[in-house]
């Protein structure tokens, strides 16, 4: 047997007894691809064996995993396309193929010391911030099934949740809320990261809190008023409103805005800082007001003459005079991303706690401003009024 078809059966052969300790593939075909190299071992995914390979690139790491049956043939496909030397280690042997530049290819096999089998898990089961167990509101929101498991459709918007509870519970490590704190909700939609945040902080972290949800929609404030009423969320409750007219009974310790369109983050930004909020958590969406009203510098214009780079730049620096107007206000800022982008675009969250006032902000407030272009933000023209 040729030594390509031999290894490829020696795959086959360790896959299928579930004797295969990793594999490796090495030695690039050709300098210009990213690849350096290959390394694959067994998980278990969902109960199922799988062989999980990760590409190394130059910069970073990429994970794929194959079931057993269609393993071989993308290893097949690799070295024929992409590697030109793979090595095959099981309990007990190691099996060497290297192919030189002709396609002549050499097979050589030695004996090693059996070593303990890795584990099969793919890597360590995550724990999340919401405990494994069911949660009648996420069933009602159509995230979770009537046995509790999260539906498939639900995954996403799971971890995004869950993701989520983790930024705050880190926020809240370092800024903790005080007793009976008051949380404001604004453009809380259809309440999917309200419940979370609600059930994180009462049941997991046991908090006297009571929080409300501003929604403009009446069906959905509807809505999430009976779940809450349903499931025994004593402390929470929904609004019917725009953030602009929303008057908070007895302030607010706490102010969340999320994906709130274009100035609506402005009008909830200056309500938090009115109210005099400990914590003000926004998740930007649009950026529209200072899109329209910048004129960059001519300098910029060979960039910012394609619309998607004039759209980021808007965003970059809208979000930028945020943080700044927020630490002229005495808020401590922090701007990072909140979750991928293949779960939504708009990813950027802005985190501000009280602090001390920054005296440098509006110096640099001014000068961003002048630089391109800008007459007004209209978080700055709200905290004016």
């Amino acid at each position: 047997m040729e030594a390509i078809p031999a290894f490829l059966a020696k795959v086959t052969a360790a896959l299928t007894q579930g004797t295969l300790s990793k594999i490796t593939l090495s030695k690039p075909r050709s300098r210009s691809t990213e690849w350096r190299n290959l390394y694959g071992r067994l998980v278990l995914i969902k109960g199922e064996q799988q062989l999980s390979c990760t590409l190394k690139y130059t910069t970073r790491d990429e994970t794929r995993n194959f079931s057993l049956a269609a393993a071989p043939a993308q290893i097949e496909q690799w070295l024929t396309t992409d590697f030109y030397n793979a090595d095959l280690f099981t309990e007990t042997e190691q099996y060497m193929l290297q192919i030189n530049k002709k396609g002549k290819a050499l097979l050589r096999q030695q004996d090693i010391t059996p070593r303990a089998a890795l584990p099969l898990e793919h890597d360590h089961v995550k724990q999340r911030p919401l405990t494994a167990r069911p949660r009648p509101y996420l069933t009602a929101l159509g995230i979770a099934g009537q046995d509790g498991q999260i539906l498939k459709q639900g995954q996403r918007k799971y971890r995004q949740i869950n993701k989520y509870i983790e930024l705050i519970e880190h926020l809240l490590q370092e800024h903790p809320l005080l007793a009976n704190a008051r949380i404001v909700d604004m453009g809380s939609g259809k309440g999917y990261l309200t419940f979370a945040l609600y059930d994180y902080l009462v049941n997991e972290k046991q908090l006297a809190v009571k929080m409300t949800g501003v929604e403009l929609r009446p069906e959905l404030v509807e809505a999430c008023n009976h779940i809450a009423q349903t499931h025994h969320f004593d402390q929470l409750e929904f609004h019917a409103g725009d953030i602009h007219q929303y008057q908070p009974a007895g302030g607010i310790d706490m102010l969340i805005a999320l994906h709130a369109c274009d100035t609506a983050t402005d009008e909830a930004l200056a309500k938090g800082i009115r109210a005099g909020a400990d914590i003000i958590v926004v998740a930007p969406c649009c950026h529209k007001q200072v899109r329209k009203a910048m004129q960059p510098p001519a300098d910029l214009q060979p960039i910012l003459r394609y619309g998607i780079l004039l759209e980021r730049q808007a965003e970059l620096l809208t979000d930028g005079l945020r943080a700044l107007l927020l630490e002229a206000q005495g808020y401590r800022t922090k701007v990072f991303e909140f979750i991928g982008t293949e779960h939504t675009p708009k990813n950027v969250m802005i985190t501000a706690v009280k602090g001390t006032t920054n005296p440098q902000a509006a110096t640099e407030i001014a000068q961003l401003k002048q630089t391109f272009g800008l007459n007004r933000h209209h978080l700055e023209d709200l905290l004016a009024e």
